[in-house]
């Protein structure tokens, strides 16, 4: 059984979303291989998408892509399509992802990502930002997905496991009866 506690929730997701815009703006310019930058926009969308789904990662995803289209030289709105869509296909299940099946939450990540990306970049060619299709692909659209999945990753494992960590209402009653040795609802010893 989740709890569910809005207040938190949204201290987490504002939380984490500074972090990502301060990473955004400070970090990646500056880590580049070859024309390919992370996206922390992607990253933040990811995981509140696969965290909690529904609305609420639609919404973020919606803004973190106005975010970064609003921090970056391509047209404005693109990144923000693009995130609501990604979102929206991630968090369509409205579970915990991250904590429930974090492998199968890396790979529908991993494709989600990919196919954001390469449909932005591939755009950005079409609006003279890439010289070639061999510059959007390899140049672009691979070294921002690798450093993308790469920046995910830690993030990911922390948050799966800062989940776990706390209340669980399920697996409480359990744990109490074998450690004490009492019935399912006493709390005394035999």
């Amino acid at each position: 059984m989740r709890v569910n506690d809005s207040g938190k929730n949204r201290r987490d997701i504002g939380w984490m979303g500074l972090a990502c815009l301060v990473l955004q703006l400070a970090l990646a310019p500056n880590i580049a291989v070859a024309n390919g930058h992370i996206n922390f926009a992607i990253v933040f969308a990811g995981i509140v998408a696969l965290s909690y789904g529904g609305p609420t990662g639609v919404l973020c995803g919606f803004l973190s892509g106005l975010v970064f289209d609003l921090c970056s030289t391509g047209p404005i709105g693109l990144m923000a399509l693009l995130l609501t869509i990604s979102s929206f296909v991630l968090g369509i299940e409205n579970r915990n992802r991250l904590s429930d099946d974090s492998s199968g939450a890396l790979v529908v990540y991993l494709i989600s990502t990919f196919a954001t990306i390469l449909v932005y970049h591939l755009v950005m060619l079409l609006f003279g930002q890439a010289g070639s299709l061999v510059d959007a692909f390899v140049l672009r659209a691979l070294p921002t997905f690798a450093l993308t999945a790469a920046a995910y990753l830690p993030a990911a494992y922390l948050l799966s496991h800062s989940h776990g960590s706390g209340l669980q209402l399920g697996g409480g009653a359990t744990s109490l009866r074998s450690r004490h040795g009492g019935g399912r609802y006493s709390l005394g010893k035999r």
